[in-house]
């Protein structure tokens, strides 16, 4: 009788840690959805210029690319959000193989941009980091995923 109390209040802690961090990771999302574009881009641009040493015309530039594509990502929140509140369909696959390849092109479009402003130690330094989130992105996804499976 002891082994299954202790089991099941095992089983109780951890149930309550896990519906804790799903908490969590919105919490950090609605913070971001509460800045503009503007400020993003600001950030952004300040935490690249502490990484890479920019120069101050570098910094213009990087900033331009940075609040486009904060308006960007912006926009998409915002037409993601609308359609969740309208409870509306899932994108069609055509639908969702073109957002694919916008975001594709604006990527490569920001790559070729980034490599017109930034010299070349700056930019391999630059490519290592996206590289680097990358990475993490693909953990979370992949511990996501796996969670939904059990």
């Amino acid at each position: 009788m002891k082994k299954l109390v202790i089991i099941a209040l095992a089983f109780v802690s951890v149930q309550a840690m896990a519906q804790d961090r799903k908490h969590r990771n919105g919490d950090r999302q609605d913070k971001m959805a509460q800045y503009t574009p503007e400020q993003i881009a600001e950030l952004q641009t300040k935490q690249m210029t502490l990484e890479l040493d920019l120069s101050d015309a570098q910094q213009k530039d990087v900033q331009k690319i940075n609040l486009e594509n904060a308006q960007l990502r912006k926009q998409a929140m915002d037409k993601r959000r609308e359609m969740k509140e309208n409870n509306a369909e899932r994108p069609s696959k055509e639908a969702m193989l073109k957002h694919k390849n916008d975001k594709l092109d604006q990527q490569i479009a920001t790559k070729r941009k980034m490599k017109d402003i930034l010299n070349e130690e700056q930019y391999s330094k630059w490519e290592k980091s996206l590289e680097k989130r990358s990475m993490y992105k693909r953990k979370g996804q992949r511990k996501m995923a796996r969670k939904e499976l059990n």
